[in-house]
């Protein structure tokens, strides 16, 4: 249960020992209108009255729900408002199976969705809203159905308990024994008290911990402290604005809002464990293992529920005792484990007197300003005319420089964020959004040659770019004749050559015929934005290397002509493999494994963007046919002619207008104009579901009519059917590779969530991947780690 059964050792024991949380195997779920009990259930079996079948069973009250006909073997069960979840435990590893229903009818056809697949967990709690987990041997933290909410903030401390509340968990460390809470309810999170401890709960918006000497230390909204005892617990459940504490010898006393207390049929009853949702109490009796609920007027009548309830998971060893019988209903070599209060606790003793606080220190005598309305009416004129004196200065120096350079110098070889321009254009697969807004100056002339001149001397981290001369680039194209021509780029059109040294190139030139031009605008508007996007790319590539982005090898420059030189990749791109067909020579795209592994490399290349470029850089065009493939099937990412600086941080943004693929473009960018690191993540999500189906992000359905393969794609996911939507190109996954193809399509579905702050990072995606790439390889042991989906 979320109110533990742990056991309360000595402080020695529990700092050299593991902690053992008991998960709950009774569930509460409150809405405005009904309330679902779940719990697994025990029965006597008829052929032998010392043994006893477990079975899951739920029993609803106020309006109707159907329950599900069929009856799930889960271990443990946890519930929140609309949905209720069952862990089942598998060889090796569990499962988290969730269904909703309706919080208003009820209604809900039951249609498990399974949203954990892994190694055991040793703790799972969940609240109104959200469920979270801790991944059994690595104490990683893990969330789901929690929108915004990082679980990755929480995975570096070593959670040995948790418990959760409404927007807000809260944990005691392993190594240390403290309280730490993350979230977004800051009268929680902002109020952790110090200290030891050795429980903890968490309520609707106030949380509670019993300290290692049995005290109880409560924080969070008051109205769910108002009568707080002052005894010793060794287990609590909270709701909404009221608690409940068990006490060492096993009764149960309750506080909070109205007076809320036990009822007085329970008060003299020994419990084992107690639990609570908003304002449902339930706690199952020492004496027959009965459950009993109470809080609501569903109960004033009767508080049992059921009969006969498993009291706690079976384990294979136990801190404190062992509950006595409990053989009977764990399989052989397991028990229930109950808690152990320490002898060297202290009996409470209400009626020793607690010392008044000291009285507040005199205040201190307040100095008298020295600032006279006067002084302070000189200063501020002082400043404005400083400021506007120096603001003055500034203009004419900036009006002399630019009459000498035409515009400003970015001396420092950074692209001001200020540049939004982009290309619309058309390719492989598709039109570009054609929004881009422009606010610069064209870079024609003596300042693009002055930026080109410091840029020459950056080189590519010490690789010098090389100054072509345009004969030598007509020479190795013909002319930029169209055989030699391989495709187009963010500005123009991509070329073949080959080098007297031998070396293969590809020459992208930017083309008066392929810029981008919004209606009206002018030729010189046209010749801006071309300018923008070559020196967008020369001046990101001369200053990035990594093995997945393409490298860029050398540029020439005059008036007229804009062109750069890449290193040729001999594969072409992943849009060809995946959408073209290659009877000649198979692709060895047609393997789950090498689809995965392409997936890997190209977001390796866009966290080396976002994580270790500085500053950030945001793609802004991640789509297949700007992943290009070397002669060793190694995937890079291509063509930043739309790309931009990112912002500092997640939370900061940059206001413009979208760009981009149309199908790859992420809604609440082109919505909204918002723009951070996770728009990359949506196209990359898209990009995805590409590879996985097969199918182009924007293709006609049986019918002919355009669909999205978002659309297509993620109903199957999220309903655990995705091998009906798999590339039919591609065999059949293996055993072991359609865990891991499943893995991959849930983290696709994570990444064209609508709202960015849900999104996974880079970070998150290239650890997904490299977990997904070798379970095609072994039997897979995969979670949705980076997953928050809803159930």
């Amino acid at each position: 249960m979320a109110a533990s059964l742990l056991s309360l050792l000595l402080l020695p024991l529990l700092l050299l020992l593991p902690t053992l949380h008991s998960l709950s195997t009774v569930s509460i779920s409150e809405t405005s209108n009904q309330i679902l009990i779940c719990a697994v259930t025990l029965t006597v079996q008829s052929n032998n009255s010392r043994s006893f079948s477990k079975s899951f069973n739920c029993t609803n009250f106020g309006t109707g729900i159907r329950l599900p006909s069929s009856n799930p073997d889960f271990s443990e069960t946890v519930s929140g408002n609309g949905f209720v979840c069952g862990l089942t435990k598998l060889p090796q590893q569990s499962a988290l199976l969730c269904w909703r229903f309706s919080t208003v009818t009820g209604a809900s056809d039951f249609q498990y969705k399974r949203i954990y697949l892994g190694p055991y967990l040793s703790e799972l709690d969940a609240g109104d809203s959200h469920i979270c987990g801790i991944v059994s041997g690595t104490n990683r933290l893990e969330c789901w159905q929690w929108h915004g909410f990082n679980s990755s903030s929480g995975s570096q401390q070593n959670f040995s308990k948790i418990s959760v509340g409404q927007n807000f968990l809260c944990g005691i460390l392993g190594d240390t024994q403290n309280v730490s809470c993350l979230g977004s309810n800051n009268g929680v999170v902002g109020s952790v008290p110090g200290g030891r401890y050795t429980e903890i709960a968490a309520g609707f918006s106030h949380a509670c911990a019993i300290a290692t000497n049995g005290s109880l230390e409560c924080w969070g909204d008051s109205q769910g402290r108002d009568n707080q005892p002052q005894e010793k617990f060794q287990s609590l459940a909270l709701g909404e604005n009221r608690s409940c504490g068990l006490r060492p010898n096993g009764t149960v006393i309750c506080w909070g809002q109205n007076n809320f207390a036990l009822p007085q049929s329970l008060r003299q009853s020994e419990f084992i464990a107690i639990e609570a949702k908003r304002r449902v109490f339930c706690g199952v009796l020492n004496s027959n293992f009965s459950l009993h609920c109470w809080g609501n007027r569903y109960f004033e009548s009767k508080t049992v529920v059921f009969d006969k309830v498993l009291p706690g998971p079976c384990r294979s060893k136990c801190l404190g005792s062992v509950l006595p019988g409990s053989g009977l209903f764990c399989p052989q070599g397991l028990s229930v484990c109950r808690a152990e209060i320490p002898n060297s606790l202290p009996s409470p003793s209400p009626e020793t007197p607690v010392p008044p606080p000291p009285p507040p220190p005199p205040p201190s005598p307040r100095r008298k300003s020295g600032w006279s309305k006067q002084m302070v009416a000189f200063l501020v004129v002082g400043c404005v005319g400083t400021t506007a004196l120096v603001l003055v200065c500034c203009f004419f120096i900036w009006l002399r420089f630019s009459k000498v350079s035409g515009s400003r110098v970015h001396d420092s070889g950074r692209l001001d964020d200020a540049v939004e321009a982009g290309s619309s254009r058309n390719n492989q697969s598709g039109p570009r959004s054609t929004n881009d807004h422009h606010h610069r100056q064209s870079h024609s002339g003596p300042v693009l040659e002055k930026r080109l001149s410091h840029l020459i001397s950056l080189g590519n981290n010490g690789n010098h770019l090389e100054e072509f001369s345009l004969g030598v680039l007509l020479e190795v194209t013909d002319n930029f004749s169209e055989e030699r021509k391989i495709g187009s780029g963010s500005y123009g059109s991509v070329y073949y050559g080959k080098l007297d040294d031998g070396r293969e190139v590809a020459i992208k030139r930017a083309e008066a015929s392929t810029s981008s031009s919004f209606v009206g605008a002018t030729a010189t508007k046209r010749q801006e934005d071309r300018d923008n996007a070559f020196v967008r790319e020369l001046e990101f590539l001369s200053r990035l290397n990594h093995k997945n982005l393409v490298r860029l090898i050398g540029f020439y420059e005059d008036n007229k002509e804009r062109v750069l030189v890449y290193e040729y990749m001999t594969n072409g791109s992943l849009h060809d493999h995946l959408h073209k067909p290659h009877e000649s020579s198979p692709s060895p795209l047609i393997s789950w494994s090498e689809r995965i592994r392409v997936a890997l490399d190209a977001a390796r290349g866009i966290q080396y963007l976002h994580d270790y470029a500085v500053p950030s850089i945001i793609h802004r065009d991640i789509k297949s046919s700007n992943i290009l493939l070397d002669a060793t099937w190694t995937a890079k990412v291509s063509d930043f002619g739309l790309s931009l600086l990112g912002p500092e941080d997640d939370v900061s943004h940059l206001s413009l207008r979208a760009a981009g693929t149309v199908g790859y473009i992420d809604p609440e960018y082109f919505r909204l104009q918002i723009l951070t690191t996770k728009s990359d993540v949506y196209s990359f999500g898209i990009l995805l579901l590409e590879l996985l189906s097969g199918l182009n992000a924007i293709h006609k359905n049986e019918i002919g009519v355009p669909r999205n393969v978002v659309d297509y794609m993620v109903p199957f996911i999220i309903q655990d059917e995705i091998h009906r939507a798999l590339d039919p190109n591609v065999p059949p996954p293996t055993p072991f590779e359609i865990e891991a193809v499943a893995y991959v399509g849930y983290l696709a579905v994570d990444c064209v969530t609508l709202e960015g702050r849900d999104r996974p990072s880079m970070t998150e995606i290239v650890s997904s991947l490299e977990r997904a790439l070798a379970a095609c390889l072994a039997r897979p042991q995969l979670s949705r780690s980076s997953t928050e989906s809803s159930t």
